[in-house]
């Protein structure tokens, strides 16, 4: 039987070893590790689009032309030129239509080929990538092919020689706006473009709709088809939509590539951003006026988004879940 002595009891407990204490210094600091990776985008992001911004702000109160430096103040003058600008305004209603056809049409082309594709039972993954793949492709090449190839005035064009089989003479797509054949050009470009991107976004949401709407609907005597569409996967839908949509009236505001390389030498269908690339690099170079027309459309674009954003709900969440 062992006995304890007062040796023993008087020795401390052994402590338990302790954790091992973090590591001290600028490398082991979380700072130092977020500004590591965020520092280099948030240095690019300063450079590249807030300067710009504030330096055409500057800019647009001066009489700027040849010179980035000018030193006329002149107010809100180049806004008011800008407004009353024949071909800034008519662009942005010209647009503004453009806008109101382009984005149902995609965004009803993308659901639908969501719609297609995610009902397929094999090979999907080829399909989704298939239509996928023309979001990869430049603006400026798919352009200078629509246009070279494709929409050729030519009778080599592929779509004169498809409409020559039919007895129809030679269309000059890109040349004459009477009648206005561009839009055809320009519209069927952007939807090959685009309509995949939209399409994957549309699928992932169909993915997350629960199976058991369906079947509670199949229960209470709903038809597969336009009904089930109706009445559950299209309000199932409505934050993508919403989002879908806001992207879609904010990309048609900002075309150019398209447009810059089909219609560079007209002086007809040219968008906001077109004119301003002119305003402001053109032969007058009047930065000053560039920028107050940017501006304008930045004010515009953002009026336009909250606008279509506060009309479908957007943030207010889905209240059909």
């Amino acid at each position: 039987m062992s006995t304890t002595t007062t040796r023993d009891l008087a020795r401390p407990a052994t402590a338990k070893a302790s954790p091992a204490k973090p590591r001290r210094g600028l490398r082991g600091s979380a700072t130092f590790n977020f500004w590591l990776f965020t520092g280099p985008f948030l240095i690019g992001l300063a450079i590249f689009v807030y300067t710009p911004i504030l330096w055409s702000l500057w800019l647009s109160f001066f009489e700027a032309r040849f010179t980035v430096t000018p030193d006329k103040f002149v107010g809100f003058d180049n806004y008011t030129y800008m407004l009353t600008n024949d071909d800034f305004v008519g662009s942005l209603g010209t647009f503004t239509v453009f806008a109101a056809f382009i984005v149902p049409t995609t965004w009803a082309l993308s659901l639908g080929l969501a719609l297609l594709v995610n009902r397929l039972r094999f090979m999907r993954a080829f399909f989704r990538s298939v239509f996928f793949l023309p979001t990869a492709v430049s603006y400026v090449a798919a352009s200078l092919i629509w246009k070279m190839s494709i929409f050729s005035g030519v009778r080599f064009g592929l779509m004169n020689t498809v409409l020559g089989w039919f007895g129809v003479e030679n269309i000059p797509w890109l040349i004459d706006p009477n009648p206005p054949w561009y839009w055809l050009v320009i519209v069927s470009a952007r939807l090959w473009l685009q309509s995949g991107f939209y399409m994957i976004l549309f699928i992932a949401a169909l993915q997350n709709i629960p199976d058991e709407l369906y079947e509670a609907a199949s229960i209470d005597g709903a038809k597969p088809g336009w009904q089930t569409f109706w009445y559950i996967t299209l309000p199932q839908l409505r934050a993508t939509s919403t989002a879908v949509i806001l992207l879609l009236l904010v990309a048609a505001y900002q075309a150019f590539d398209e447009f810059f390389n089909l219609l560079s030498k007209t002086t007809w269908g040219r968008p906001p951003l077109m004119e301003l690339y002119y305003k402001a690099l053109g032969e007058s170079q009047d930065y000053g006026a560039g920028s107050a027309g940017a501006l304008i459309l930045t004010v515009l674009i953002c009026a336009v988004t909250l606008l279509q954003g506060k009309l479908m709900g957007f943030g207010r969440g889905d209240e059909s879940k």
